[in-house]
């Protein structure tokens, strides 16, 4: 897993690339990044299918806001975090949630 960040000059807004690998997507079809950004709606933001099996999607962020909470959720109904998160924060749920920062 991965998560890339670019920030543009032109807008106050970050490119967030998130990345799922082959091996975490636990030979899901199907892949959905779920968090604040998408006012966790489990379809809103599906992440494409790369030939190699990883799946991946890109984001932008509004700099308005420091941090953004987020999860991934496959087809089979089952919730991963990022390993590569920032950060992560009890969701008060089943675990804690994964969080880019952007400051």
């Amino acid at each position: 897993m991965s998560i890339k960040k670019q920030f543009l000059k032109s807008r106050p807004v970050c490119k967030v690339t998130f990345r799922v690998g082959k091996d975490a997507a636990n030979s899901a079809e199907k892949m959905y990044i779920v968090g604040e950004f998408n006012q966790w709606d489990n379809k809103a933001t599906p992440m494409k299918r790369l030939k190699s099996g990883d799946f991946t999607q890109t984001v932008e962020l509004d700099l308005a806001k420091p941090e953004y909470q987020f999860r991934y959720l496959n087809d089979q109904g089952v919730w991963e975090n990022d390993w590569e998160a920032d950060k992560y924060i009890p969701n008060g749920i089943d675990g804690e949630n994964s969080v880019v920062q952007l400051c």
